[in-house]
């Protein structure tokens, strides 16, 4: 079942589990894009081909908010505003070592290597690098973890992931970028939990939250910073 978190005639927005692609890829499993294509085609008795565009992307292993356009103009205007920084992205992550600073801005360059689907950090500019900058503050901690808020200001390829790994602070779970064992699940704790604009169309301003994932370890960083979760969303 798709956890709809926001839907009107030019967009809509999905709270993804971690595991779920956004779009299609050599694996061949169902992506997403098409689960919600499906959806609009039940829900609104649509025959033949659903428009469905896709705004931005987050890894198979993260969860949380993903937005698509329902329609050509939807899609060309929230393009518009995310290459004009218009566009605000919020994550959470849970690493097990404590960062440097309670809040700081972290500037790389990251250069990705295709082939191994991964991005390398360098501390000046190399050969086909690209400058990445993200925000990160310090939310809370518990006895083994710490919670991170992260803002980015640019969105490179496995950015946060990357970043965070080169200060000493790998995502829990992100066998990838140097943490040591990975999540029951699969996934890693990087959560896509907050997306606001103002709406291209109305020019009304939209702030879409996504739930945190359902585990204890999600649910005791909500209770304690007063995140949206699934279970208060349940009760």
């Amino acid at each position: 079942m798709l956890e709809v978190l926001y839907e009107d005639n030019h967009f809509i927005a999905i709270n993804k589990r971690c595991g779920e692609l956004v779009q299609s890829d050599k694996t061949g499993d169902e992506p997403l894009e098409e689960k919600v294509k499906q959806y609009i085609r039940n829900k609104y008795d649509k025959s033949g081909n659903v428009f469905l565009g896709v705004t931005h992307r987050i890894d198979r292993p993260v969860s949380g908010v993903v937005l698509f356009a329902r329609t050509s103009k939807a899609l060309s205007r929230i393009n518009n505003l995310f290459q004009e920084k218009k566009v605000k992205k919020t994550y959470l992550a849970i690493v097990q070592q404590c960062p440097p600073d309670k809040a700081a801005t972290l500037e790389h360059y990251i250069r990705r290597n295709e082939q191994k689907n991964k991005s390398y950090v360098f501390a000046t500019e190399v050969k086909n690098s690209r400058k990445a900058i993200l925000h990160y503050k310090l939310l809370s901690q518990s006895d083994r973890y710490y919670l991170l808020e992260i803002d980015l200001e640019t969105g490179r390829h496995h950015q946060i992931r990357c970043q965070l790994a080169a200060i000493g602070c790998p995502i829990r779970g992100d066998l990838k970028y140097g943490y040591p064992r990975s999540n029951e699940n699969g996934g890693i704790d990087l959560h896509s939990y907050k997306i606001a604009f103002i709406h291209p169309v109305t020019h009304l301003p939209i702030e879409i939250t996504a739930p945190v994932p359902d585990d204890k370890l999600w649910n005791f960083f909500a209770k304690n910073v007063g995140l949206v979760s699934s279970v208060s969303k349940r009760m």
